[in-house]
């Protein structure tokens, strides 16, 4: 497998915010004389920076206010060197966003020597891991590769390639390789005969590196920043998702956990409590899994509970229904005898009390409980889940993985006197478990696929042990060099995972049986994969793991088996029903939650929690103080007369519900402003985000009517709309030049720039004052068109760049150019790659228009078959995300949205509705923004015989100035669609509620 990665709009501004506080630096790159051994070299370093702190403060706080960051009010410098905080929620790409920004600050400055600075080995091997899965990503992007290495004293040879090197180049270096006492880590600071009687340090040190710290929170002790001041860093970029209040200087990008959720970044969270009940007076040990609700039977419930076997006492699980005697069932155990007869199984408080008048609610634990009870059924509870994700994802491809933490590994693995490793109570457990899972879920309906995966693994190869090895051999418990910040020392078990993270995700049940992770609790740091679905944590009493790190090592999105990330561009509103990261806890639900949801609103306690008029003041006419506050107290009444607001003026849930339909009201005043106005209350701290859900045990699975599907009426809806489509663009070339031309006209502007050349030479005790000549000169172009040299290292094809940026012709390029007026086309000889990159942007504008313009459907000759609405998983929990229905196709719908519920509730009771469907994603049209799935197929009665078929998309707002553009673009492609395998029989129409709808019937001819 290879994993791919694409362009996201939050690493790119994250990026650009570092970029763009250095506006108006030259492109240079900076060259010294060094010595190697006794020969004169060249080698590169960084170039200065030569904008005074006064612009770099300008640059700053612009970049701030973009971001609505509160403004620094100085540069906060360590030791005259500029700091920058980037915060980044885990699992989002944080290394990916520091490599992109290296690429970013090299085109646009010429700097080319980076350091990353981690905190531990775990952590370096990540990011390493990181270099090297990206390199051909980021090569298409930029056409160079980053040169990057691991620091080892050992192996000086590619320190000099680092400094000697003009290309991009970063050294990963871990903070104890400099900071500790140890003969390895002192080599940096010894002149070394090896290294041609230089000192290593030194050298690094002359290269003006960019320090890029990874998690400074645990960098930075007193020892680690005394040696990064001997780095002698041009600049130092921070990034982490907790950041220290004191290691956090100009602050110029957030994406918090808030951000991440609500952007669908991240995993939803689900949390399975698992605690013991101290109200039951009892010795028998039962443990409630769920309750099953029926549409046409009383409930049952799923219980564990003890079982005299001919090996002796075991636990077993069985659903049982009213009347069930556990003391008869589990082989006479006298822990059973006083009335364990099933009395009550109640779906309405998830509860089920037996006839002594023992109480039990899901996710209890009653009766002889310890630790190894309880840690036993966190087991055999996540190997259910595991197998209950499994079957859903596997026919997408996805492979699925449990994580548990462990405190000790002799839990796991035994060793005996001569080395001999036998399995721990927790391997045991699970391999008994898992059997009788597997045991249980292949007597259900599940794929032939599925089914036979399942059977090509066994039990004991299924899972594997993650920890440090010792000198015999031995997984050992990980060793902590630092209690306080709590890093590791594990080299050998996370060079394996990390090189194998690829392999981990192989759906091969031959080359890839391993789903199931047992590692150290210290793996809550440096490692996490994509497709952790599961995580569950085995710890010993006292010991306590903070909730964001235990939930962080799954929060990543998960992938298929082509390296493609499931995210919102491909899975649109359904990301969070695919990714769900579940967490099974040895404690309630509710203390589980309240922990997790108070460490985030202490990591978020910078943003504001009410909503007043200074929240808008400065944010629409900064430099007109009387309308700003005009503005700012309009708002504020209609937010208040809208009940958005309440009279403490905290954010209400008609907002939110409000928001997420898509039917935010403001007056016309106001309206212009709506999109800035939502933008600053996203900043406005939401407790309900993100929403750390209950795993309900009590889901329904929306069941497809056969008699449904047989009427004449869905027949003949199904068949004017199965018929699938191809696409082709046929270019009005005249047009979309004149477009081109018009808009590069109105929009292009490059701002004018210096370019330096900095020459110098090497001297005996020199000093950074007296190494460096400066000259400066304008850019000047040549006399043949597209073409510019910036110097003589550098030439800029600029058509031909052009061309890669936007698909076009070199033909279609040239004409543009020619057309554009003159005065523009100079901008040219300003700043090369800033005129590429813009001219790239608008023109892909102008082409995305001319796409859907002139877009043209054809027919595939081939149809959907009505098995995508019986392969269909669609689970919900009712009067939740699940709505009994009675002519929809199935007997439930699983609606997205309030606007979605109201819209079926009205349609279901509509007399002229025959039959209806919320159309599955197995059913799209293909666009050259992607697949596109309409949300409804109805089929209306008109008089006796006559029918009409309607495919509607539900909106909360139906403006198309209100749509984002890639949806309208989509949409526009599915009339076309409709149009071409209908004869018009269809219509297609967007509409903002079931009122929409009913007015376009009575509007229809």
């Amino acid at each position: 497998m290879k994993l791919k990665f694409k362009h996201q709009k939050f690493q790119a501004d994250a990026a650009k915010s570092v970029v763009d506080v250095f506006a108006g630096q030259p492109y240079n790159r900076h060259s010294y004389l060094g010595k190697e051994g006794l020969m004169i070299v060249d080698a590169t370093a960084n170039a200065e920076i030569i904008l005074s702190d006064a612009q770099i403060l300008e640059n700053l706080q612009k970049v701030q206010r973009r971001n609505h960051l509160e403004p620094s009010k100085n540069l906060e410098k360590t030791d005259e060197t500029f700091n920058l905080t980037i915060e980044m929620e885990t699992g989002v790409g944080k290394t990916y966003t520091y490599i992109k920004t290296m690429y970013e600050l090299n085109k646009n400055f010429g700097w080319s020597k980076f350091i990353i600075v981690v905190p531990s080995i775990a952590i370096r091997e990540g990011v390493y891991k990181t270099f090297q899965v990206t390199a051909e990503h980021f090569a298409e992007e930029y056409g160079a590769k980053v040169r990057f290495f691991i620091y080892n004293s050992a192996r000086l040879s590619e320190l000099n390639n680092f400094a000697t090197d003009s290309a991009i180049n970063a050294m990963i270096i871990n903070a104890q390789a400099f900071n500790s006492r140890g003969e390895n880590a002192r080599r940096i600071l010894m002149e070394l005969d090896e290294f041609g009687n230089q000192i290593p340090l030194e050298t690094i040190a002359a290269t003006n590196p960019i320090l890029i710290i990874d998690e400074p929170q645990s960098v930075e002790g007193a020892r680690t920043k005394e040696g990064l001041r001997d780095f002698k860093p041009l600049l130092t970029l921070r990034y982490s998702a907790t950041h220290r209040a004191d290691s956090v200087y100009n602050m110029i990008y957030r994406l918090d956990a808030l951000d991440a959720y609500e952007k669908r970044l991240v995993k939803k969270i689900q949390v399975i409590g698992i605690k013991a009940s101290s109200n039951a007076a009892t010795a028998g040990f039962v443990y409630l899994e769920r309750i099953n609700l029926f549409k046409d039977k009383p409930p049952t419930a799923t219980i564990t509970f003890d079982c005299r076997g001919a090996n002796g006492i075991r636990q077993i699980t069985r659903t049982v229904k009213e009347g069930f005697n556990l003391y008869e069932k589990s082989g006479g155990l006298d822990e059973y005898a006083d009335k364990f007869i099933v009395d009550n199984i109640s779906g309405i408080d998830d509860s089920l009390i037996f006839l002594n008048g023992t109480k039990i609610f899901v996710g209890e634990v009653i009766g002889k409980v310890d630790a190894e009870k309880i840690q036993r059924t966190q087991i055999s509870e996540t190997i259910k889940i595991h197998l209950r994700k499994e079957s859903e994802l596997f026919r997408d491809g996805i492979k699925v993985l449990s994580l548990f933490f462990i405190d000790e590994v002799k839990h796991y693995r035994i060793y005996d006197e001569e080395g001999n490793a036998t399995g721990g109570d927790f391997a045991k457990w699970f391999e008994e478990e898992y059997s009788a899972a597997v045991e249980e879920i292949l007597k259900g309906n599940i794929s032939d696929a599925y089914r036979k995966y399942l059977l090509a693994i066994t039990a004991d190869r299924t899972h594997a042990g993650y920890f440090s090895i010792d000198k015999k051999g031995r997984m050992t418990d990980s060793a902590i060099k630092d209690k306080r910040e709590k890093t590791s020392d594990d080299t050998d078990a996370y060079n394996l995972i990390m090189k194998s993270k690829e392999l981990l995700l192989d759906l091969d049940a031959v080359k890839s049986p391993v789903r199931f992770i047992f590692s150290h609790s210290a793996l809550r740091e440096g490692w996490d994969n994509p497709n952790v679905f599961q995580i569950c944590t085995l710890k010993s009493s006292g010991s306590e793991i903070r909730k964001r790190q235990e939930v962080g090592r799954g929060l990543r999105l998960c992938v298929n088996q082509i390296g493609e990330r499931m995210d919102a561009s491909i899975l649109g509103a359904e990301v969070h029903k695919k990714n769900i990261l579940t967490v099974i806890a040895g404690e309630s639900y509710e203390d589980f939650t309240r922990k997790l949801q108070t460490e985030i609103a202490d990591a978020v306690s910078y943003r504001p929690r009410k909503v007043d008029k200074n929240l808008f003041l400065k944010k629409f006419f900064p430099d007109d103080a009387a309308k700003d506050v005009e503005l700012a107290e309009s708002v504020i009444y209609e937010l208040i007369t809208n009940k958005y607001i309440d009279r403490k003026g905290f954010l209400t849930d008609k907002y939110f519900d409000d928001k997420k339909s898509g039917s935010l009201q403001f007056t016309p005043e106001i309206a212009d402003c709506a999109e800035k106005i939502v933008e600053i209350l996203d900043n406005v701290y939401n407790k309900n985000v993100p929403p750390i859900e209950k795993e309900n045990r009590s889901k329904v699975i929306a069941t497809v009517s056969k008699d449904k599907l047989a009427m004449p009426e869905f027949k003949a809806l199904w068949e004017k709309i199965h018929a699938k489509t191809y696409y082709e663009v046929i270019f009005d070339e005249r047009e979309l030049i004149k477009k081109s031309v018009a808009d590069l006209n109105e929009k292009i502007h490059v701002a004018k720039i210096y370019l330096n050349i900095e020459r110098g030479e090497y001297k005996e005790n020199i000093t950074q004052e007296n190494l460096i000549e400066r000259t400066a000169f304008d850019r000047t172009t040549n006399d043949t068109i597209g073409k510019i040299s910036a110097d003589s290292a550098i030439k800029y094809d600029v058509i031909g760049r052009l061309v890669e940026e936007t698909g076009l012709t070199r033909k279609n390029i040239v004409e543009i150019l020619r057309g554009v007026d003159a005065e523009i086309f100079a901008q040219l000889a300003n700043n090369p790659e800033e005129f590429i990159t813009k001219a790239g942007k608008i023109l892909n504008g102008v082409k995305a228009v001319t796409v859907i313009d002139h877009i043209q459907y054809h027919l595939a000759h081939q149809t959907y078959d009505t098995n995508i609405f019986t392969d269909a998983q669609l689970e919900g929990i009712e009067n939740v995300n699940a709505l009994r229905v009675n002519k929809n196709l199935y007997d439930y719908v699983i609606y997205d949205s309030e606007v979605e519920k109201n819209f079926v509730e009205k349609l279901d009771g509509y007399e002229k509705v025959v039959v209806y469907v919320k159309l599955p994603s197995g059913f799209f049209i293909t666009t050259p923004l992607g697949k596109y799935t309409p949300d409804w197929a109805i089929a209306f009665r008109e008089g006796e015989v006559k029918h009409i078929y309607f495919v509607a998309e539900t909106k909360g707002s139906v403006e198309s100035a209100e749509l984002k553009n890639i949806e309208k673009a989509k949409t526009d492609c599915a009339k076309k669609h409709f149009k071409l395998i209908s004869n018009e029989e269809v219509f297609y129409s967007i509409v903002k509620d079931y009122k929409g709808l009913t007015d376009l019937l009575n509007d229809k001819p």
